[in-house]
Parts: C-alpha cells; structure tokens; sequence
C-alpha cells in the first residue's frame, strides 16, 4: 500500500513537472477558463497548451467541460491552490536563504578587504 502511494505522488509530481503546466494551473485559480482564454492569457499556440491540458486531464488534475463548441477547463481539487501556495512559499523561503546567504559572503568579502 505504501508504494501505491509514493508512486500515486510520484506520478502527480511529473504531471506538475512543467512550467506551462503550472501556469495553467495558476490560471484556473481564479475559476473557469476555455481553452482560447488560457491561450491568449499565456500567449500561446493551441497545440502547446492542448498536449499540457491533455497531460493535466489525464492525470485528473483538471477536467473539461463542453458548452457548444467551447471547452472549459477548472481544477478537480481545491487543494490544487493550497499545494501552489505552498510552492510559492518555499521558493520565497529559498529565495530569502540565498539572500542572506549572498549578503553574508558579500559582509565577509569587505571585511577581508579592510584587513
């Protein structure tokens, strides 16, 4: 059970593996988008943004709705927003490590030239 598991993360994590992807996703955040509001959002060609959906759909990350001609796509779970943030939160937290990391080597630099 436990390996179902991992690998059930492991394949959701590839699935997320791609920036356009995750764009994507950013995008459907805030609702409902079609497929041409996701492109011209991205500004890209269809195809590009049709084989990133497709990979996101067939991992039941977001599903797809028909109005007409129109596709319509949103996210499966919430707590795909939740799981963004957090990402967002440790790039931040790495971000403000290597910041620190940077001033504290620039401090050490000035002080070995003032010797």
């Amino acid at each position: 059970m436990e390996d179902g598991m991992q690998r059930f993360k492991a394949d959701f994590f590839k699935a997320l593996a791609h920036p356009l992807r995750i764009r994507i996703l950013e995008l459907l955040v805030d609702g409902e988008k079609s497929v041409n509001e996701i492109q011209s959002c991205l500004e890209k060609d269809g195809s590009a943004v049709s084989q990133q959906l497709s990979v996101l759909r067939a991992k039941n990350i977001v599903y797809g709705t028909k109005d007409g001609k129109k596709v319509y796509y949103s996210l499966r779970d919430p707590m795909i927003i939740e799981l963004l943030e957090v990402a967002r939160t440790i790039f931040n937290n790495h971000l403000i490590n290597t910041i620190s990391r940077l001033e504290e080597m620039t401090v050490s630099e000035n002080n070995d030239v003032d010797l």
